[in-house]
């Protein structure tokens, strides 16, 4: 997969998976990575499916329907690819946390719906529920933070809601950031990111 790796000043810190939104590509969240935690290595990814020439993480079958075994299929590809990227550039598989936007932020949860060991933990922006009906792996000892926006046209408030029920069910640890605002990601949702990742995670 297209990415970047950033070699961070302390190895001890977690690896920050960066995962762009429809249309965005791997430079785009970097500045992101920075305001969570500028001593991290940063790995950021490019979806490997266009989309009307958009990248975009896994196929969609109309605005909010995802192509479903496409997203298994995606989801098992990133996977891997963290496992060989871990590989290659010797940062700690175990200590992965994914920062991701929209889309990106989908398929960010959809590592944690299917990979039990995938991630130490997440920072969704404006995630939906990528799967319904599936049995969910145990998430004990995962922290998860959900920025949401209570006016968001793509993703209802009872969208968010039921993921962080979805996720708390399977034992992980949940907390969820409203704004008053759209699907936009704001400066206001990140520095409450970065607030938790201080305290939840580093």
């Amino acid at each position: 997969m297209k990415h970047i790796f950033q070699q961070g000043k302390d190895s001890s810190k977690p690896t920050l998976l960066i995962l762009h939104g429809t249309g965005g590509n791997e430079l785009d969240l970097l500045p992101l990575a920075g305001r969570i935690d500028e001593a991290a290595s940063v790995l950021s990814v490019r979806g490997n499916v266009l989309e009307s020439g958009m990248p975009r993480f896994f196929k969609r079958l109309a605005e909010d329907v995802f192509d479903e075994e496409d997203l298994i299929f995606r989801t098992k590809e990133l996977n891997e690819f963290l496992d060989e990227a871990a590989e290659q550039y010797g940062f700690d598989r175990n200590n992965v946390i994914a920062i991701g936007y929209s889309n990106g932020a989908n398929i960010a949860a959809s590592l944690l719906f299917h990979y039990q060991n995938a991630l130490k933990g997440a920072i969704l922006h404006h995630p939906m529920v990528p799967r319904r009906g599936i049995e969910l792996p145990d998430l004990s000892g995962k922290s998860v933070f959900i920025a949401a926006g209570t006016n968001d046209p793509i993703c209802a408030p009872e969208e968010t809601e039921e993921l962080q029920r979805l996720l708390e069910n399977a034992n992980a640890k949940v907390e969820v950031h409203w704004e008053n605002r759209g699907h936009q990601l704001t400066a206001e949702e990140v520095e409450a990111a970065g607030e938790w990742y201080s305290l939840d995670i580093n």
